[in-house]
């Protein structure tokens, strides 16, 4: 039993170091930006996006903001606008599905490409797609006249709007800490898993759903917990499972995929829908469009030769090694 702590320790100081390699130069440089105003910057840019969507050009600083930092940093922005005075239901729904396909992108994408994949590419399947489902959202909740009543906020978050630097290294070493311990938790489960037999018959029962997307069932309980809890979690769990298996390197890419466009489903779908947003373009829209997307993706990889698209999708192993 003391064995099977100390290698868990191990295992989960390992996979945490490797986390904050990650995250910890890249709050600082989002910090920067944030004082530079490149946000704002970034936010204007976005407005035509925006126009195109339906929502107005101030919402592009909203998810300007959610990209390069959270999913908090942009409710942050939307209740300082004072947005959800002008917004409908409809198109607070559409703003809050391109937060969630694409946010904290600094942090996610470096995931994501520690694990192998082409961080350019992970970048344009979050955009693109998420500026997809804004468009593909409004021109269905238009022609359906759905939810075009006011917007109606459920909740707002106490989070400090402009914190001093010692509040805001506070939260960041708070944060960490959160970060360790259920890499931890998840790294134990996993174990407990994999020793009564249970993951290989969960990845059996989950096979016939996520298998028709044609993701290896090798990933598919790292996928479940990406979906569920988030690309943090799911990807450092899939990084360990790469660095000791020989998992397929197109059903890593394929799996971040599917992560990428739907993950986080239970915290950040109940944070967008205190915002106003309705669940079911929240949960149910976001889901379909993810596994469906996912399918037309990978259908549309297989018809080409496996070594032309992972010189596309993949790094080489030589540049994963080196950044290891």
């Amino acid at each position: 039993m003391q064995n099977e702590f100390k290698l868990l320790l191990k295992d989960t100081v390992k996979s945490a170091i490797g986390l904050y390699k990650i995250m910890i130069p890249i709050s600082i440089a989002v910090k920067l930006l944030q004082y530079l105003g490149v946000i704002s910057w970034i936010g204007a840019a976005l407005a035509p996006v925006m126009q195109v969507a339906g929502l107005p050009g101030s919402c592009g600083i909203v998810w300007a903001t959610t990209m390069v930092t959270n999913i908090y940093g942009g409710m942050m922005a939307f209740y300082s606008l004072d947005l959800s005075s002008v917004l409908s239901t409809a198109q607070v729904s559409i703003l809050c599905s391109l937060m969630l396909m694409a946010h904290a992108l600094p942090i996610e994408l470096q995931i994501a490409r520690k694990a192998g994949c082409r961080l350019w590419l992970m970048f344009l399947v979050r955009f693109g797609f998420g500026i997809v489902t804004g468009i593909l959202m409004n021109y269905f909740l238009h022609t359906a006249h759905l939810f075009q009543e006011p917007n109606s906020i459920q909740w707002k978050p106490a989070v400090l709007e402009n914190p001093t630097l010692i509040q805001w290294i506070l939260g960041e070493i708070k944060k960490y800490i959160i970060v360790f311990f259920v890499v931890m938790a998840l790294m134990a489960v996993m174990r407990i898993l994999k020793k009564s037999g249970a993951l290989n018959k969960f990845s059996e029962g989950l096979k016939p759903v996520l298998g028709v997307l044609g993701i290896n069932k090798e990933v598919i309980p790292m996928t479940v917990i990406g979906l569920s809890l988030g690309i943090l979690y799911g990807g450092a769990l899939i990084i360990k499972e790469t660095e000791e298996k020989k998992i397929p390197k197109l059903d890593v890419f394929y799996a971040f995929v599917l992560m990428g466009l739907c993950h986080s489903l239970i915290e950040d779908s109940l944070l967008m829908i205190s915002m106003g947003a309705d669940w079911t373009m929240i949960f149910i829209f976001r889901m379909l469009f993810a596994l469906l997307t996912t399918w037309l993706i990978v259908k549309a990889t297989k018809l080409f030769d496996a070594r032309i698209i992972e010189k596309i999708a993949i790094r080489s192993t030589d540049q994963v090694e080196a950044n290891a």
